[in-house]
């Protein structure tokens, strides 16, 4: 009965937080403004105005998923008080809820975490991109590295990705990457990774087995649709077509319909060539570029000391954000923060929630102290 004692327990904590997260979720208000905005969609006119009717279905879809995720937590909840009920009678019930209070303690986890969301894009998708730092090999290598921890992050998130553009590295690892990142709340999650990481191992590619550091970048823009009014004058624009080149495989087509577009004004520089079609990948790296140059309004707007691509440190010594120490000791540590665990291995393969919770906390914190806002749990 101890360990039946000790899950009883662990389940009445739940309960309360369960409670504490449903206090502040307001769930009837939002149930109510589901069936208002779905009245307003029946009206015969609702498409007339394309742009106002794609911000209501998706103002519909984003309380949809905040309702069903409730309701698959209660289902937890529910299916926890059902085997609790029926392991007095047959203690073999035991076995299944410690899995059930995982799922449960996660999926409380998450809403208290999208509780910290507020900014105006933190639900839109992403594009997510990595760049290898100065180092050569060596840090082409360690942006590789990064570039299948976040797609393993992303699968265990759920979130649907695309890469759109990878470029391999002159001898191993990758020189970088742009993926298209889709689900709920995506650029709020992944803005939690803009920076620099820096690793310390001893390299593989060292005969003498020295330990090298080195460096790569995370980048993260909102993904915009048309209904953003982003200017792009096409006498602004330099495009080159090129065939794509690496090592093949799922990345790469070996085709010649790869499309640089770069922003003379701005000088940034998109690239595309994860489709045979020309025409599409033109179309994609224009997308790529709005939502660059969105970002690049929106700091402008909010009054910041540079713009986004002129405000990017060098990638090395001082700008890093993360550290990821494999030698002499194992560590990965968020220099903002302070969080960290010696488990780096389970970070490489995207093990992550516990890093961007932290950060999103301690950002919600920092947000809260310059206006004077109390967070009200």
């Amino acid at each position: 009965m101890e360990i039946q004692d000790q899950l009883a327990d662990r389940f009445e904590a739940l309960k309360d937080k369960i409670e504490e997260v449903k206090s502040y979720s307001d769930l009837e208000r939002k149930e109510e403004r589901i069936k208002e905005l779905r009245d307003k969609t029946m009206d015969p006119d609702f498409w007339q105005d394309n742009q106002k009717a794609r911000k209501i279905t998706k103002e519909i879809s984003d309380f949809e998923y905040e309702i069903q995720r409730w309701k698959k937590l209660l289902e937890l909840k529910d299916d926890a008080e059902l085997h609790f009920m029926m392991a007095n009678e047959e203690p073999s019930f035991l076995k299944e809820i410690p899995k059930i209070l995982d799922n449960l303690e996660h999926e409380i986890t998450m809403l208290e975490t999208e509780k910290l969301f507020s900014g105006e894009n933190d639900n839109n998708n992403a594009i997510f991109v990595i760049h290898s730092g100065a180092g050569g090999t060596e840090s082409q290598d360690w942006a590789e590295m990064l570039f299948r921890m976040y797609t393993r992050w992303f699968e265990k998130r759920g979130f649907e990705y695309t890469v759109l553009n990878y470029q391999p590295g002159d001898e191993a690892g990758i020189k970088e990457a742009t993926i298209e990142v889709k689900g709920p709340y995506a650029y709020g999650y992944l803005s939690s990774e803009i920076g620099v990481h820096r690793l310390v191992r001893i390299s593989p590619f060292d005969a003498n087995a020295r330990r090298h550091t080195s460096f790569a970048s995370v980048f993260v823009y909102p993904e915009v649709d048309d209904n953003v009014d982003i200017e792009i004058k096409l006498k602004d624009l330099r495009i080159d077509t090129y065939r794509s080149s690496g090592a093949g495989g799922q990345h790469v087509n070996k085709t010649d319909s790869a499309i640089r577009i770069t922003h003379i004004p701005t000088g940034i520089v998109v690239t595309c060539q994860n489709e045979r079609s020309q025409h599409k990948n033109k179309e994609i790296a224009m997308k790529i570029l709005k939502s660059r140059l969105y970002q690049l309004k929106k700091e402008e707007e909010e009054s910041e000391k540079a713009e986004l691509e002129k405000d990017k440190m060098e990638i090395g010594w001082g700008s890093q954000i993360r550290s990821y120490v494999f030698h002499p000791y194992t560590l990965v540590k968020d220099i903002r923060t302070k969080y960290e665990t010696s488990n780096i291995q389970a970070v490489m393969d995207g093990d992550l929630d516990g890093f961007v919770k932290a950060w999103l906390a301690y950002s919600h914190s920092q947000q809260a102290d310059k206006t004077g806002d109390i967070y009200e749990r």
